[in-house]
């Protein structure tokens, strides 16, 4: 994208929960097991209201620093707590282990005690999680996208075709927010939803929006939560990267602030849960500086393997920069900033970079967003063996594009000649940002043919990309 600074249950019931579960990335080759099982009880209730117990089962690997979550659906609201510290949004509650308590081993439960109040109705909580795992009563593989298409490990090929859909998604405006345009999406599919997170754009500036739905169908309609109303805030942020940083149990939210910026949480179906912005480097690095000219430093991209972390962002001015730090570090240590690919023609290599891990395989994938001859959006991409660097170009031309309105099919009349800033559909949540090599979707930003004026005026909208050439 381009963007600047200016711009409860009846009393004595008891009722057993599950949900869905995950399993993470440890920071070894294994994967670490998760999975709970939760237990809900009304010891108590009276005309305004009611004492409410919730005791988890970890049937995982030990867990640290744990969050016990779940939703009320009448509006029940706790007003004293004790074996944690609570707190509540909306509907969503969250419990934390208290500085005194220990981790919850193996086959171990924890229990934590409320008091509430309630009018009318008083049904009995839901969507219990432990560290953002929703609880099943079992340890599952890990979340992955529902998909026609078998585990796969295919390979990439050398050209692409793509069908799209119509307009997914479109601002919704409220009395505090006048939006123009929704665009810069990143997506992921957990606990049995997915979950959006985007830029929305007026003439005045930036910030950021969360919607979540269970089917494609319900995009358009899903409640869009403008996350200014969270920790993050208001003022510029722009352009979200979303993932489940495994060693850690946490999901981080990246956006740039004019400085590669930060949130996290450890429930992703909470909006108002987000952390207050950090910064991963505190100044734009002195080679950026030299190489920047008129551009902008923007579209942070995190992604990492087994050792390392990295962080690549683009300038406006035909460069793409790389940072690392090793995956013990992380958030913190990002250096070494470098130019990872340049070119003499700034509109090339524009913004917009992804960069995925290939299921099946050391291969990683490379996307860039480019200015076309037409002035249309495109992308281009490359592969390498490895994080490290050595990207070989895969289909990196107007005529050999990734994926540019020539090479899409649309049904009737094409709703957009730009192909934007967007983001895969993962095979996973995450820090690896593994794609499934045969079961391509992106999710993309486009745009009224017939629109101009102010960049951060128009019309952006979210549409998905479904390849349609696969070798698998």
């Amino acid at each position: 994208m381009k963007a600047s600074l200016s711009r409860a249950a009846l009393a004595g019931a008891a009722v057993l929960i599950t949900g869905a579960a995950t399993t993470l990335l440890a920071t070894t080759a294994h994967a670490a097991a998760a999975g709970c099982s939760a237990q809900y009880t009304v010891p108590s209730q009276w005309s305004t209201g009611f004492t409410g117990s919730v005791t988890v089962t970890n049937l995982g690997d030990p867990v640290s620093n744990w969050v016990l979550g779940w939703s009320f659906t009448a509006g029940q609201q706790v007003t004293q707590g004790w074996n944690a510290t609570f707190t509540q949004s909306g509907s969503r509650v969250e419990a934390s282990q208290p500085s005194w308590a220990t981790p919850i081993a193996t086959g171990a439960s924890v229990n934590v005690g409320f008091n509430a109040t309630w009018s009318g109705t008083n049904p009995a909580a839901t969507g219990f999680t432990l560290n953002g795992v929703a609880c099943t009563g079992a340890t599952t593989p890990p979340t992955t996208p529902p998909t026609t298409t078998p585990p796969a490990a295919g390979t990439l090929p050398t050209s692409f075709r793509w069908s799209s859909s119509g307009v997914l998604v479109s601002p919704k405006n409220d009395a505090s927010h006048t939006i123009a345009g929704i665009k810069d999406p990143t997506i992921v599919y957990a606990e049995g939803r997915w979950h959006v997170f985007a830029s929305t754009a007026n003439a005045a500036g930036y910030n950021l929006v969360y919607l979540s739905f269970t089917d494609w169908a319900q995009a358009g309609s899903a409640t869009q939560y403008y996350l200014d109303q969270s920790p993050i805030g208001a003022g510029y942020r722009a352009a979200p990267q979303v993932f489940y940083f495994a060693p850690t149990a946490t999901w981080y939210l990246v956006y740039q602030t004019g400085l590669p910026s930060y949130s996290t949480t450890k429930t992703i179906s909470n909006p108002g849960s987000w952390s207050a912005p950090k910064n991963f480097q505190s100044s734009m690095p002195a080679i950026i500086s030299a190489n920047i000219g008129s551009g902008y430093w923007v579209d942070f991209w995190v992604v990492c393997d087994l050792t390392n972390c990295y962080l690549y962002s683009s300038d406006d001015n035909g460069h793409l920069y790389r940072a690392e730090t090793t995956l013990a570090s992380f958030p913190s240590g990002f250096t070494n900033t470098r130019i990872e690919m340049q070119d003499a023609n700034k509109y090339n290599l524009f913004e917009a970079s992804n960069v995925y891990k290939v299921k099946g395989g050391n291969t990683y994938l490379l996307l860039v967003e480019a200015i076309g001859s037409n002035g249309r959006r495109y992308f281009r991409s490359w592969t390498a063996n490895g994080l490290n660097g050595g990207w070989q170009a895969l289909a990196a031309t107007e005529s050999n594009p990734f994926a540019r309105a020539s090479n899409v099919t649309f049904t009737g009349t094409a709703w957009t000649q730009d192909i934007s800033h967007g983001e895969m559909i993962r095979d996973g949540v995450d820090q690896t940002l593994t794609i499934d090599p045969c079961a391509i979707r992106y999710l993309y930003q486009g745009l009224d043919p017939a629109a101009g004026g102010d960049y951060n005026s128009l019309p952006w909208r979210l549409g998905l990309l479904t390849q349609t050439n696969s070798a698998c």
